[in-house]
């Protein structure tokens, strides 16, 4: 599957972040054909493992998501403050491990081709204020990096999982990272001309270092481990508003279809999801506050709708407003028009 192909199927599940989308097909794409050709040629391949760096509720694992369903490969999420937070890191990543080879149905050939998205990797910062949490989160990138470079897990049943050709994709916020890229930008390179010369430079001028990642509290050694760095940008109020409508698991059409099994068919107005957006934007949660807010707006219709089999239509005109409930004799001629 060639990139351009994965940035496709991603656009169907993920509004915006079209340069990450870009970035992460290219970066599975060759970890892919890295694969193939190790195993046609017998030789080493080094892989390249991923980090994302964005707000919270901006799609991260969404995406990393989607890209596993479209591979057919398993996925499993881990936390870093869970890691952080135990005794025994080395059981709980073979715990991780052993969840990525339920995802495969006990497939370890499959498994060790998937894909483990670790996120808060930013809540393991080795500097700080020197308490137990910056001495453990120190040691669990070191343990992280052993997987990472490829190191074999012995599992619970006695089997053992190779982790060369798992990708790992790292995820977290790194709130104050952009303080640290402006301090060090002015060490980068100067514009001499114009034109895609002049963009192409402020591209490499905003990229962000491994130094940055450094002086953020990751060791040299895991950001070495994590060439491919992707950025996901905070999520705008028309894009939190396409979120609910566009992708084709969207909430609004996840309702349509509830509805729909009780021969209800529901129309919201447009306006409606730009003051959802404008809710969630105060939350400050990215799309995560969107379903919760959805849910409340639609909990007066589901609690209505099973009572009274002579609806037959629903409209929301407003957050503000009450639900109109249509009868069949009351139809109007546009059954997309709300009144």
């Amino acid at each position: 599957m060639k990139p351009s192909d994965i940035v496709r199927y991603l656009d169907r599940y993920v509004i915006g972040q079209d340069d990450a989308k870009r970035t992460l097909a290219v970066a599975v794409y060759t970890h892919r054909r890295k694969l193939a050709l190790g195993r046609a040629n017998a030789t080493g391949m080094d892989k390249s493992n991923v980090l994302i760096v964005g707000p919270t509720g901006c799609g991260k694992t969404l995406l990393c998501a989607t890209l596993a369903r479209q591979l057919s490969i398993p996925f499993v999420t881990a936390d870093a403050t869970v890691l952080a937070q135990s005794q025994y890191v080395g059981q709980e990543i073979e715990a991780i491990m052993a969840r990525l080879l339920e995802r495969a149905d006990g497939d370890l050939r499959q498994a060790e081709q998937g894909i483990v998205f670790i996120d808060e990797v930013d809540k393991l910062r080795a500097a700080g204020d020197g308490g137990k949490s910056a001495a453990s989160g120190e040691s669990v990138q070191h343990a992280l990096l052993k997987i990472m470079e490829g190191y074999p897990v012995h599992l619970p049943d006695g089997r053992i999982i190779d982790t060369r050709g798992i990708l790992f994709i790292c995820g977290g916020a790194f709130v104050g990272l952009e303080q640290i890229m402006e301090r060090t930008r002015s060490y980068g390179y100067v514009a001499t001309t114009q034109g895609d010369d002049e963009k192409i430079l402020e591209r490499l001028n905003s990229r962000i270092k491994p130094t940055d990642l450094v002086e953020f509290g990751l060791i040299p050694e895991f950001t070495g481990r994590l060439p491919v760095v992707v950025r996901v940008q905070p999520l705008s109020r028309e894009m939190l508003a396409r979120v609910m409508v566009e992708p084709h698991d969207a909430l609004y059409r996840q309702f349509q279809a509830i509805l729909a099994e009780e021969g209800v068919r529901l129309v919201v107005a447009p306006r409606v999801f730009g003051q959802i957006a404008d809710i969630a934007l105060e939350y400050k949660a990215g799309a995560r506050s969107l379903r919760g807010i959805f849910e409340e707006l639609l909990t007066p219709v589901l609690f209505a709708i099973p009572d009274r089999p002579e609806i037959k239509q629903v409209h929301i005109p407003s957050l503000y407003e009450a639900p109109l409930f249509v009868g069949e004799e009351e139809l109007p001629g546009n059954p997309g028009e709300v009144p």
